[in-house]
């Protein structure tokens, strides 16, 4: 038997997108800079109040001499510290409430109806009753990350276990496979799109958990920073700390974006023309 030979078409069209799809990456970046050069011009034509709204080569400057008088590398490996911190617990309790709520029948019954009640309390709104249980110290700030982190997670975890076809479950008893082999091989690939997407969310409520935590009798991180330059009406420190805080969030954002498709290289979704 001979093989047969692709058409020219379908030859040149893998290699192709292949080709286009690097240049395209970078027409992401046309509108930050568009913004940037916008929020430059109007801040040297006296658009944007300086003392109000910095410039952002000021701000580039600030941040280069925080960086290089020490302070920037101190303040920002606390708050990671933190952030990952309370990501991790928040994180390992929702992930492992919402599996079983999800799988079990008890569980779903014990679980879910509480935290469903939790989720409608703002949880930045319980700083009050978190300084009297675990005081002003770092424990208030770990558990209010843990807390921004846990209810995106658990709700997708349980909704991507549970979204899972009962079909393709019973098809894996029927060829053989055992409890375990059925949650590594049908659940677990069915529910990680959804764990990756409530991961992306649980990380943007920790930066967001992590800004608040730190303006309370903090001594080092990159909201005390803000705070600390609030008072001496530094505004280019404050907007640089914001955009430390974007820059963070956007940097995780991507780390998880890249860990989603090479663990999920195999579901191919609708991409954007």
């Amino acid at each position: 038997m001979t093989a047969v030979a692709d058409p020219p078409a379908l030859r040149s069209r893998a290699p192709l997108r292949r080709r286009t799809r690097g240049p395209r990456r970078w027409y992401r970046l046309i509108s930050p800079l568009v913004l940037l050069v916008l929020w430059e011009t109007a801040a040297r034509t006296g658009v944007l109040p300086e003392e109000k709204v910095p410039a952002p080569s000021l701000v580039a400057q600030t941040g280069w001499r925080l960086a290089t008088e020490g302070q920037l590398s101190e303040h920002l490996l606390d708050s990671l510290t933190r952030a990952a911190a309370g990501l991790l617990i928040g994180g390992t309790l929702a992930v492992a409430l919402a599996a079983t709520a999800a799988l079990l029948r008890i569980g779903d019954n014990a679980i879910d109806p509480p935290v469903q009640m939790a989720r409608m309390l703002p949880h930045l709104g319980l700083v009050p009753l978190l300084i009297i249980w675990v005081g002003i110290g770092e424990e208030l700030k770990i558990s209010l990350v843990a807390l921004g982190s846990f209810f995106p997670l658990y709700f997708n975890t349980y909704a991507g276990i549970r979204d899972i076809d009962q079909r393709l479950v019973e098809a894996a008893k029927t060829c053989g496979l055992n409890q375990w082999e059925r949650l590594r091989h049908v659940v677990l690939p069915g529910a990680l799109p959804s764990l990756f997407l409530g991961l992306r969310l649980a990380i943007g409520a920790a930066w967001l958990s992590l800004v608040v935590g730190e303006q309370v009798n903090a001594q080092t991180g990159i909201g005390f920073l803000m705070m600390e330059a609030r008072e001496f009406a530094q505004t280019d420190v404050v907007v640089f700390g914001l955009l430390v805080y974007a820059a963070l969030g956007l940097l995780s954002d991507t780390l998880i974006r890249i860990a989603e498709r090479r663990t999920l290289a195999w579901r191919r979704g609708l991409q954007a023309t």
